[in-house]
């Protein structure tokens, strides 16, 4: 039952990346990696974490609009040679953006070559600043660690995004002995609401006045740089879909690091730098997926939503943490600040109880699955992703299957989620969860959760597994389709019986001894 590709599909390939020979995984709402420990599940997920930092809407540390314009403007002996041909295409597409910002035109703006040639230029100066954030999330010292180690010193990541009217966009990333190199395709066309919306129109209305005088004239050079920066600004999200979006990373032993936070931020925050590469002293690397973490756990409910009014921010909607809690943690969890040094500490209520219980001496599993109900009560919002590592870990099977729904329902309400699993039972319930919703909702509605139903094409899983073929050390990525008995058969069975197998044999030689 292999699952239609949806339009505007997100497709990553990876090659000698970490331990992965080969992958090409179609990002979908709900994406498993399940497969054998060691196989590059975190780090494939890690890179997507970093992926989404680099080209979330707005930048970061490392976001490329921010870094593109400045980096021009501090060093603008590198800007591309601007012809009379070049500023004349600004000047009409500024003019363009005016009027399309007064109302009186509407679609898609047209990019001649020459500016699409300078939009490629930008953006193939970013491969140094993308590698760097990389190489910041998996805590290494170079990009050359990222390598997978055998015949070849170089791995390449390619990022493709369907379109039905554009075909197809490709993005390649090449790590070559510590070197990242970056190239994009760069869209015939941008949308006209899109550029307004990212707030340009302020500068247009004497763009084209500005442009009009020699080249060298001033203001020009400042004007094009602003359109080129608002240009890479708008089109990320067409040319790399789902990767603009903000995503939030939950890594595995999330139990300890919820119980051991203090100290952990204590003795390794504040010796590393900003960036979270390296501690200035003896303390041990942190990674930039921990350090992310661990910062987001200290500013939680001081982190305002954004786009969201004041009054939203005052009550959000944390539908989905109130769920969660209900149904899996039967009690409530808090964050309160020590009035001393204002620093965080975590609590848990059980329903009924009049005090609190310190985070530490709360159950694993409700310590597993506070990061995730804080986050969504405070920071989180929907058309966020959520990258979490073993979402079973320390949680009863009957739990696990719980947590499963719990987190269809977040995709559900427009979240996307990515896992990471050893699990047999989320592979099962989300089995059921496709097969619900091939019932139509009249029956859904007579079954126990009926309600939770994805469709197969919003859920993809990927088995990593052991490279089969050739002398290549390593692993392969696999799609693992929804079978006709509606299961993902990841290999978990072949375990069963493998186990069932044993205990005959040891049955059948204790009776041989009697």
């Amino acid at each position: 039952m292999d699952a239609p590709q949806p339009a505007n599909a997100l497709e990553i390939e990876v090659a000698d990346f970490g331990p992965i020979v080969h992958a090409k995984v179609e990002l979908r709402p709900m994406t498993v990696f399940v497969g054998p420990s060691n196989t590059g599940k975190s780090y494939l997920a890690i890179l997507l974490y970093a992926l989404h930092r680099f080209f979330r809407a707005g930048g970061g540390l490392y976001g490329f609009p921010t870094l593109a314009y400045r980096g021009s403007r501090r060093n603008p002996d590198r800007a591309p040679e601007l012809s009379d041909e070049t500023v004349a295409d600004f000047r009409d597409l500024a003019r363009a953006i005016a009027v399309a910002d007064a109302g009186a035109s509407g679609g898609d703006f047209a990019l001649t070559d020459r500016v699409r040639k300078l939009l490629r230029s930008e953006f193939d100066d970013l491969g140094h600043a993308l590698g760097a954030e990389i190489v910041r999330c998996f805590g290494m010292d170079n990009a050359a660690m990222l390598a997978r180690k055998g015949r070849s010193a170089r791995a390449r990541v390619v990022i493709r995004h369907g379109s039905p009217d554009r075909g197809e966009l490709k993005h390649t990333l090449d790590f070559n002995d510590g070197e990242v190199a970056f190239q994009s395709a760069i869209p015939q066309s941008i949308s006209d609401a899109a550029l307004i919306r990212s707030d340009i129109s302020f500068v247009m209305q004497n763009a084209g006045r500005i442009l009009e005088q020699p080249t060298n004239a001033f203001g020009a050079f400042e004007i094009i740089l602003y359109l080129l920066n608002s240009l890479m600004t708008t089109a990320v999200p067409g040319m790399v879909g789902s990767l603009h979006l903000p995503a939030f990373y939950f890594p595995a032993d999330r139990t300890g690091v919820m119980h051991a936070h203090s100290a952990v931020v204590s003795a390794m925050i504040d010796n590393a730098p900003l960036a979270g590469l390296q501690p200035s002293g003896p303390t041990s690397m942190l990674s930039g997926v921990l350090a992310d973490f661990l910062r987001q756990l200290i500013e939680l409910d001081r982190t305002p939503r954004r786009h969201l009014s004041s009054r939203q921010q005052q009550h959000p909607q944390d539908t989905g943490s109130i769920e969660m809690e209900k149904a899996m943690l039967r009690g409530t969890v808090h964050i309160e600040r020590s009035e001393l040094i204002n620093y965080p500490h975590f609590t848990y209520r059980p329903d009924g109880w009049q005090d609190a219980l310190p985070l530490m001496n709360a159950s694993s599993m409700v310590s597993e699955l506070a990061p995730l109900v804080l986050y969504l009560r405070h920071i989180v919002q929907p058309g966020n992703v959520l990258i979490i590592e073993e979402p079973e870990s320390h949680l009863h099977p009957a739990m696990q299957v719980e947590f499963t729904r719990q987190l269809a329902k977040l995709v559900q309400a427009g979240y996307r989620v990515i896992i990471t699993t050893h699990s047999e039972w989320v592979l099962e319930e989300l089995g059921n969860v496709v097969q619900r919703s091939r019932l139509p909702a009249r029956e859904r509605a007579t079954i126990p959760n009926g309600e939770v139903a994805l469709t197969a094409d919003q859920v993809g899983v990927w088995l990593f597994r052991p490279n089969p073929r050739g002398r290549a050390r390593g692993s392969e990525v696999v799609q693992v389709p929804l079978g006709d008995a509606g299961l993902y058969d990841a290999g978990f069975d072949d375990v069963a019986i493998a186990l069932s197998n044993d205990g005959a044999n040891i049955f059948g030689k204790i009776g041989e001894n009697r």
